[in-house]
């Protein structure tokens, strides 16, 4: 049976709902309502700043209150403290949010959707960047979703202790605002408006990325809601971009790209280093596992859980939490991906067992807070891939679980562990089916690729350790095993013979993906941990 810890995390705040401060600070209390900050100078200062902000971007026009049916939008303070890196405070903020659960759709709100940059692309991009060499560089936009416009008619009341508008009077909103259902999608497209008129191409296989290639070189640019990482190898097209974003926006330069989403990135003559060690830091701290034992590895070895494994959590909140937050590490951490996964399924009705497997994870991650990923400068701008899979590995489905990687010369950018959508009847079609799912992620890589200037026009090599499935793949023949995995076959074969794949036997033992199948001992975790570029500054030690 899984160990079971006695510590408590029920009733904390989610991760996500902090904005990069360190959590638990009690010596910077932060407020939560108008009456705890108002008084305060440094809230005053912080609210002057905003309104005076929200005024000079002509965000509303005080009018009198539209007469009933008409909607109007509720608004609160929301107060926060941003701090670097190091742990020091950066500034105070206080953000005027409106409530935008009370907007009636069709009335106040239509489309809401826009695109943010996947993870397999912000990691593309800094293997690249190692490997050519290229400046990185960080910009924020200051209140982005204040420059958005609105199509929409949406009344709001006026901000707690706003002094210029009358009792009976309400504020119309011109520009986007923070809150707003239709925020994100309205900034989006300002940007991307703008963007555009810069000169810059909007990638067809990520909408987050663009790029301006010339006889200069190429300019990438990458927007994360506010945030935008600049590099490429045209300095001139570089600083025209920086000027023109300057001019269209209220942007902040912040030089060298050295903390990103929560993702610390630090650079040598050797490579790139992606890793999370504030955010691990803040994760364990909010969840008292600050001063926990290590462990060696991230699951219990032949550890099987199921939907009912021990009594029932009485508030699953905090798991979901933590879990939550794990999910984001894994997107430099795939030494932890197939146990994050394990957990994750368990989101609607977690129990003891399940809560303790969470909890071995975060043990796993005070042992190995300085691991992170490394992309390293030296190598070729090849792809290959790593596909595996179990079989029949989940208790409650029977389904097994899918395990690939992708590595760019020796930088790995992708990779997954997911259980897979349907129960396969034979490892051949388990391994098959895994093959299928990395196969489409090395079409869209190929292409992603293609945006940063980088041709792939060699076959990708694709090693898989089940001999069967080579066979399906490699041979267009079809019988009794094969007859219900007809559609993938179909795929897979198709990218062999037209030369966009070469599947290759590689023994077991050196299966890089088997990592991301299954717990494994610990001499083996660690090599193949090795093997997918996660490097420690520290040696480490304890735990059993």
């Amino acid at each position: 049976m899984p160990r079971r810890s006695t510590r408590s995390t029920l009733g904390q705040p989610p991760l996500w709902f902090q904005d990069y401060h360190a959590y638990g600070v009690d010596s910077v209390p932060i407020p939560t309502r108008y009456k705890q900050a108002h008084g305060d100078p440094v809230w005053d200062n912080a609210m002057d700043v905003e309104i005076d902000a929200l005024h000079a971007n002509g965000t509303w026009t005080v009018v009198d209150r539209p007469p009933p049916p008409v909607p109007v939008v509720g608004i609160k303070w929301v107060y926060n403290i941003k701090f670097l890196p190091d742990g020091s405070i950066e500034r105070h903020k206080a953000r005027v949010v409106a409530q935008g659960f009370t907007q009636e759709h069709g009335v106040d709100y239509d489309e809401t959707f826009a695109p943010v940059a996947k993870m397999p692309t912000v990691r593309t991009l800094l293997a690249v960047a190692a490997v050519r060499d290229w400046p990185l560089y960080q910009l924020d936009v200051k209140n982005a979703f204040l420059h958005g416009d609105l199509k929409e008619v949406v009344y709001m009341e006026p901000p707690p202790g706003y002094k210029y508008a009358s009792p009976g009077q309400v504020c119309l909103l011109h520009r986007s605002l923070y809150g707003l259902k239709q925020a994100p999608r309205a900034w989006f497209e300002k940007f991307h408006a703008t963007i555009l008129a810069l000169g810059l191409r909007q990638s067809l296989n990520d909408p987050s990325l663009f790029t301006k290639t010339s006889a200069a070189g190429i300019v990438v640019l990458l927007l994360y809601v506010d945030d935008m990482v600049v590099t490429g190898d045209d300095v001139e097209g570089i600083r025209s971009l920086k000027s023109g974003l300057q001019a269209a926006f209220s942007l902040k330069d912040l030089g060298d790209l050295r903390y990103f989403l929560g993702l610390e990135i630090t650079r040598s003559s050797q490579g790139i280093t992606l890793h999370q060690t504030k955010y691990i830091k803040d994760l364990l701290s909010e969840h008292q596992f600050d001063s926990c034992t290590p462990v060696r590895t991230p699951m219990e070895l032949n550890l099987k859980l199921h939907k009912e494994s021990g009594p029932l959590l009485a508030d699953g909140a905090a798991y979901r939490s933590i879990v939550g937050s794990l999910i984001y590490l894994a997107a430099t951490r795939p030494d932890i991906s197939y146990a994050v996964q394990i957990v994750s399924q368990f989101m609607a009705a977690p129990r003891q067992d399940h809560l303790a497997a969470v909890h071995r994870i975060l043990r796993y991650l005070k042992g190995t807070m300085d691991v992170g990923l490394f992309f390293s400068s030296q190598g070729s701008m090849a792809l290959q891939a790593f596909s595996d899979s179990d079989f029949a590995g989940c208790v409650d489905t029977r389904r097994s679980t899918s395990g690939w990687c992708i590595r760019f010369g020796s930088s790995f950018i992708s990779w997954r562990s997911k259980k897979q959508d349907r129960v396969s009847k034979s490892s051949t079609k388990a391994e098959y089916m895994a093959m299928s799912e990395v196969s489409s992620e090395v079409i869209w890589l190929q292409r992603l690729l293609a945006d940063f200037g980088v041709s792939c026009s060699s076959p990708v090599d694709l090693f898989v350790d089940n001999t069967s499935a080579i066979q399906i793949a490699v041979n267009p023949v079809m019988h009794e095993r094969t007859k219900h995995i007809e559609l993938h076959i179909h795929y897979v074969r198709d990218l062999v013979r037209d030369g966009v794949l070469h599947v290759h036997y590689v023994a077991s033992e050196d299966q890089i993906a088997d990592l991301l199948t299954k717990s494994l001992p610990i001499s083996r975790h660690w090599y193949l941990s090795g093997k997918l570029m996660l490097r420690d500054r520290h040696q480490f030690g304890g735990g059993c």
